[in-house]
C-alpha cells in the first residue's frame, strides 16, 4: 500500500490503486485543518488531490519509517517521513512559496477483511508552518491578547 501511494507522480491518483488496499466505505480522519473523509472518493476529493496538487514533488525519506502492528491494527510513523516543496495551488491556506519542507506524521490503520477501513492521521502541522516562517502559537497568543 505504501508503495502504491508513491506512484502518483507517474500516473496520478488512479496509479495508487486505492481500491486494492482501502475498503470502499473507509473513513479517513485527518488532523485539524484537513478534516475527515468518507469513502475512497471522499478521501481523494477532500485530502489526496488537494495534498498532491499543493505538494506535487513529495517523496519519502528512505529508511526513516517504522511499521508496527497488532491483529487488525497497523501503525506507521516517520519523523520526518517526507520531503516536499509547497507549490502548486498552496495547501491549508499556505501560499505556494516553492520552499522545501519536511513532514512528520503518524498513521494508524484499522483493517477489515484485508483492507483499510479506518485511518487516523497525525501530522505535525506546527512544524510545517514553522518551516515556512509562521509561528502559529505566537499568532494565537497575539489573537488571544487582542480579545481581552
Amino acid at each position: 500500500m505504501l508503495t502504491g501511494l508513491s506512484k502518483h507522480a507517474t500516473g496520478g491518483v488512479e496509479a495508487m490503486e486505492l481500491e486494492k488496499y482501502w475498503h470502499e466505505k473507509c473513513s479517513w480522519y485527518g488532523p485539524s485543518g484537513i478534516g475527515t473523509a468518507r469513502g475512497i472518493q471522499g478521501f481523494r476529493n477532500w485530502h489526496q488531490i488537494p495534498f498532491l496538487n499543493a505538494l506535487p514533488n513529495r517523496r519519502t525519506k528512505e529508511g526513516m519509517g517504522y511499521l508496527f502492528a497488532d491483529k487488525n491494527y497497523v501503525g506507521f510513523t516517520a519523523w520526518p517521513g517526507m520531503e516536499m516543496t509547497v507549490s502548486g495551488s498552496g495547501w491549508l491556506g499556505i501560499a505556494p512559496s516553492n520552499k522545501e519542507i519536511t513532514m512528520r506524521s503518524l498513521d494508524f490503520w484499522r483493517c477489515e477483511n484485508g483492507k483499510i477501513r479506518e485511518n487516523w492521521v497525525l501530522v505535525d502541522l506546527l512544524h510545517v508552518y514553522d518551516q515556512l516562517g509562521v509561528d502559529v502559537l505566537a499568532n494565537a497568543r497575539i489573537g488571544a491578547l487582542q480579545t481581552i
